[in-house]
C-alpha cells in the first residue's frame, strides 16, 4: 500500500499515523495542538470578495447578512414541491421558503456539519412537525440529532436549512453560495441550477482548467476554484485557519483519489502526496502534497476567483501544490 493514500489521523494505530507523519515530513507523532499553526490574523483571510481576482464579468460577493428575527428554527410544516425559475423543482416548507443541502454535510449516516455563526446564516430545519405534502415522498423525511441535541429535518439523508437572506416565498438566494449550498430537489439531491450548471456534465471531485489569467489551477467538484494558505504548514501539516478563519475558507472535504483527473497524486517528494488531514477542530480536510486546501466563500459561481491573492496569503493551488503568483519559503 502507497504510504501516500493513508489518511492523516490523529485516532489511528500507531504504526498508521508514523507512516503518515513521516511521509509528511515528520520523525514522531505529533500532539494535537501542535496541528495548529500560527492562527490566521483578520487580515489574513479577508473579506468575502476581497480577492485579487474573479472569472471575466464575475462580480465579488458580500458576505451573507445576519439572519432576521423571524429564520431561525420556525416549524417546517407540510413540505410541498415549487418550481423556481433556473433552478428548477425544489422542496418548501409550509411558509413557501426553499430548503437547502450543505455539500460539506453527509446523508449516510446523515450529520450537519453546520453549527455556530453557520447555523446563523442557515438556520437548521426542525424535523418535530415536519409533513410530507404534494410531491413529496414521505420515505425519503428523516431526521438527524445535531450536536445540540435537537433533531434535524432531513431530505433523502441530507440535513435540511433554510437561507437568512430568503425572506418571501419562492426566494432561492441561497442557491450556489460557496460553491456548497444548494437548493434541496424532492428526491434529496440538488437543484439542477447548480455551479457547474443544470444538466453539465459531473465533474470529479477535484480537477484542473485553464485559467485565462492564473494558467492551469485546481477546482473542486462544482468547478469553485481551489486554494491554499501560506501560513499553513506543509511538512509537518499544520493549520493557520480556525475558527472565523473557516468561515470564509471553507476546508475542501476528503475525495477519493480514483474521483480526481489531472492531480498530481505523487507530490513532490515520494510518499508525500494525496493525503486526508485530521484538523485539530475535528474537521476532515484533503490535501495535496501535504498542503491543505480550501475554497473561497467569495466566489460565487464556478470560474470565480476573488480568493487570489487575499491578505498576500492566498493563492489558487497548482495540480502540484504550488502556489500561482507566489513563492513558498
Amino acid at each position: 500500500m502507497k504510504t501516500s493514500w493513508r489518511s492523516a489521523s490523529l485516532v489511528a494505530s500507531a504504526a498508521a499515523v508514523l507512516a503518515l507523519t513521516t511521509a509528511c515530513g515528520q520523525d514522531s507523532p505529533p500532539a494535537a495542538s501542535q496541528n495548529v499553526g500560527a492562527t490566521a490574523a483578520p487580515g489574513d483571510y479577508g473579506s468575502i470578495g476581497a480577492g485579487a481576482g474573479s472569472a471575466a464579468g464575475g462580480t465579488a460577493a458580500t458576505q451573507p447578512a445576519a439572519p432576521s428575527a423571524s429564520s431561525p428554527s420556525n416549524p417546517a410544516g407540510k413540505l410541498s414541491v415549487s418550481t423556481a425559475e433556473k433552478v428548477g423543482k425544489v422542496v418548501t416548507d409550509s411558509l413557501g421558503l426553499t430548503l437547502y443541502r450543505f455539500d460539506q454535510d453527509t446523508e449516510q449516516p446523515p450529520k450537519s456539519n453546520c453549527d455556530g455563526d453557520c447555523a446563523k446564516t442557515w438556520p437548521p430545519v426542525p424535523a418535530d412537525d415536519a409533513e410530507a405534502g404534494e410531491g413529496i415522498d414521505k420515505a425519503l423525511l428523516g431526521s438527524v440529532t445535531r450536536a445540540d441535541g435537537t433533531k434535524q429535518l432531513t431530505v433523502g439523508g441530507w440535513p435540511a436549512y433554510r437561507y437568512a437572506k430568503d425572506v418571501n416565498a419562492g426566494d432561492v438566494k441561497g442557491q450556489g453560495v460557496g460553491g456548497k449550498w444548494y437548493a434541496l430537489a424532492p428526491d434529496g439531491k440538488k437543484a439542477q441550477g447548480g455551479a457547474a450548471g443544470g444538466g453539465a456534465e459531473a465533474l470529479p471531485g477535484l480537477s484542473t482548467r485553464n485559467d485565462p489569467k492564473l494558467g492551469e489551477i485546481v477546482i473542486d467538484k462544482n468547478g469553485m476554484t481551489v486554494y491554499r494558505f501560506m501560513k499553513d504548514s506543509q511538512w509537518p501539516m499544520k493549520t493557520a485557519c480556525t475558527g472565523d478563519c473557516l468561515e470564509k475558507w471553507p476546508v475542501i472535504a476528503p475525495v477519493d483519489e480514483k474521483d480526481t483527473k489531472g492531480i498530481d497524486l505523487q507530490g513532490s517528494t515520494p510518499n508525500r502526496g494525496y493525503v486526508v488531514f485530521d484538523r485539530p477542530d475535528g474537521i476532515k480536510q484533503q490535501t495535496i502534497d501535504c498542503i491543505p486546501i480550501y475554497t473561497f466563500a467569495g466566489d460565487k459561481k464556478a470560474g470565480d476567483t476573488n480568493g487570489q491573492g487575499v491578505g498576500g496569503t492566498w493563492y489558487a493551488i497548482r495540480p502540484d501544490g504550488k502556489p500561482v503568483g507566489a513563492s513558498e519559503k
